[in-house]
């Protein structure tokens, strides 16, 4: 092999009956880690030899979640934003350079076809190694309202993928959010005796699902706390997972009655899915796409910090009929009994926004989002 030849080779990549690679890019959050296993899992379905590598960082959950999964994880080190003047705007520059040559090595590790960025502290330097070794870069963007490395990527991504219509990216494909497995399979009626019998609840008593997400809500858990002895005077029985450190006290219930069941923790959430009729939660875009999914009518309350995203997420389903939005400043122990108890004594209500859910929801994200990057690296 002369040296041009040699040249074309390692510009043009490790040739077409090489195994397809793929380096996936993010995390932090269990909103970002999550849809990237649940793609990497489809991957795998659709092309079993496919190489992956994925990158993150230390300190997110990717460091224990992407390794329990059995991926590669190289860690590329972690890079905020400076959004204030101060000694971290000067560090800014060579910290940045260090992480993009860290993910700039990893791809050339492995001989990336393609990457694909869910956002996070690690999505901006892969973008920007993909972009310099002109590897194509495909993006997800979870949330309605987009995250900086999002918008950052999107400006040369081969394909811009979104979970919501509202989403202003440019160039954007609406794919849903990629869902893990027992999420994207469940079939809440078939698995509706198991999930009573797990936590330990009657058949045949309407049930609430209280939650806000993995640390809890302390609005949530007051209110609910609250109201525990009205809920269990009107027979409604509760499932209400209070995040680590975040308990509730409550009155012992008696023998023969509903049961007011108040864990920190559960790692059935599919099962939590399958014995309710009705949810109270946050609105994250991971439990947003799950309700909708399953098809599991909700009551949204919107994290009252941050830039809003929260609102704008569960905005589609509630036009869509699948659940409704009520401001994180009304949640108190008065409202549960005034909106919660009687919604769930109407069971055609609750008929008529489950269906709704179901319909505005999507299974299918994860080979979606595939689709799009089996394109971008040239195998279809």
């Amino acid at each position: 092999m002369n040296e041009a030849d040699a040249t074309r080779v390692e510009a043009d990549g490790p040739g077409p009956g090489a195994p397809l690679s793929v380096v996936l890019a993010g995390g932090g959050t269990a909103g970002h880690v999550n849809p990237l296993l649940a793609t990497a899992d489809a991957l795998r379905r659709r092309v079993p030899e496919v190489r992956i590598q994925v990158l993150g960082t230390a300190e997110g959950l990717e460091s224990r979640l992407v390794p329990e999964r059995g991926y590669p994880l190289t860690v590329v080190p972690k890079v905020p934003f400076p959004r204030r003047p101060g000694p971290a705007v000067l560090r800014f520059p060579g910290a940045l350079r260090q992480a993009i040559s860290t993910a700039a090595g990893a791809l050339r590790a492995v001989e990336a076809d393609v990457v694909v960025g869910f956002g996070g502290y690690v999505a901006t330097p892969a973008y920007l190694a993909a972009r310099r070794a002109r590897v194509p870069v495909v993006i997800h963007e979870q949330n309605a309202r987009p995250g900086l490395a999002n918008r950052l990527g999107a400006r040369f991504a081969e394909h811009v993928a979104t979970t919501f219509a509202s989403t202003s990216l440019p160039g954007a494909t609406v794919v849903g959010l990629p869902l893990r497995t027992e999420v994207r399979e469940l079939d809440r009626a078939q698995s509706r005796d198991e999930a009573l019998a797990h936590f330990g609840l009657d058949a045949d008593r309407p049930t609430l699902l209280v939650f806000g997400g993995s640390l809890g809500a302390q609005r949530l858990n007051e209110a609910f706390a609250g109201a525990a002895a009205d809920l269990l005077a009107a027979g409604v029985q509760v499932l209400h997972l209070t995040g680590a450190g975040k308990g509730v006290h409550l009155a012992a219930p008696s023998a023969d009655g509903p049961r007011y069941v108040a864990l920190d923790y559960t790692d059935r959430m599919d099962l939590a899915y399958s014995v309710a009729d009705l949810a109270v939660c946050r609105a994250g875009a991971g439990t947003v796409c799950e309700l909708a999914a399953v098809g599991l009518p909700a009551i949204y309350v919107p994290l009252p910090v941050g830039n809003g995203e929260q609102r704008l997420n569960a905005a589609d389903v509630v036009a869509a009929g699948g659940g409704r939005i009520v401001e994180d400043a009304q949640v108190r122990p008065d409202w549960v009994r005034s909106d919660v108890i009687p919604l769930l004594g109407d069971r055609e209500a609750l008929g008529t926004m489950a269906a709704a859910a179901a319909e505005h929801g999507q299974r299918d994200a994860d080979e979606r989002l595939v689709d799009l990057v089996l394109q971008a690296a040239g195998r279809v």
